[in-house]
């Protein structure tokens, strides 16, 4: 069973995202809040394994506290549900740790889709905010020289994969390895790396142009 919290200041749309959520048999939302500040006080009475965190809330916004969320309990999924098509909000929630950014606009089966793939270790992002963000992400100037980058090539390929937003399972398929070695990978190229979370290793792919 996966346990979601939804972080959203509208009872409208709490109502109609637990709805939806809860038509899935292995999905159950286990809390609600209406501001970041809730949203991290309620994870620390529940169990949680998914955040739905909308961006623009009173007090503590969704960006503040998935950074804070993220850094006190790294295996809390947050995927970022807002109206706001900004690239800007798409980057500062990225670089926060969330593990996708997906528009209210979406329909449920995209969102749904979204909540599958971040659990899984995927990083999804609305096709509208991809299209705004990924250029965004490659025209920074801080980029790496490819001679200066510590992977070997099966390292570089996973993290391309990475990158386009795979998951595990999908690399294992692509790239015909275990599911297990994989996860040894990933880990072993953010150890290297010195990054956090697959998002900032995704990022990472994106402005070296791995992808």
């Amino acid at each position: 069973m996966i346990r979601i919290l939804i972080a959203e200041d509208q009872a409208i749309v709490r109502q109609g995202l637990k709805m939806m959520i809860e038509q899935q048999s292995n999905y159950k939302v286990v809390a609600e809040a209406t501001n970041g500040k809730e949203a991290i006080e309620k994870i620390e009475t529940h169990f949680i394994d998914c955040v739905l965190m909308d961006i623009r809330m009173p007090d503590v916004d969704g960006i503040q506290a998935t950074k804070v969320i993220k850094k006190r309990w790294p295996h809390v999924k947050i995927l970022i549900l807002t109206t706001f098509n900004d690239d800007d909000y798409a980057i500062d929630a990225l670089k926060a740790g969330a593990n996708g950014f997906m528009l209210k606009t979406a329909d449920a089966d995209k969102v749904m889709e979204a909540i599958d793939s971040c659990m899984s270790g995927g990083l999804k992002l609305h096709e509208e905010v991809a299209a705004k963000v990924v250029p965004k992400l490659l025209n920074y100037n801080h980029r790496t020289s490819q001679a200066d980058i510590p992977l070997s090539p099966r390292e570089i390929e996973i993290t391309r994969c990475v990158g386009e937003g795979k998951t595990n399972k999908e690399i294992a398929t692509e790239l015909h390895l275990s599911v297990g070695t994989v996860k040894n990978q990933v880990s072993q190229i953010l150890q290297k790396l010195n990054l956090r979370d697959r998002t900032q290793l995704a990022i990472y792919a994106i402005r070296n142009h791995f992808v």
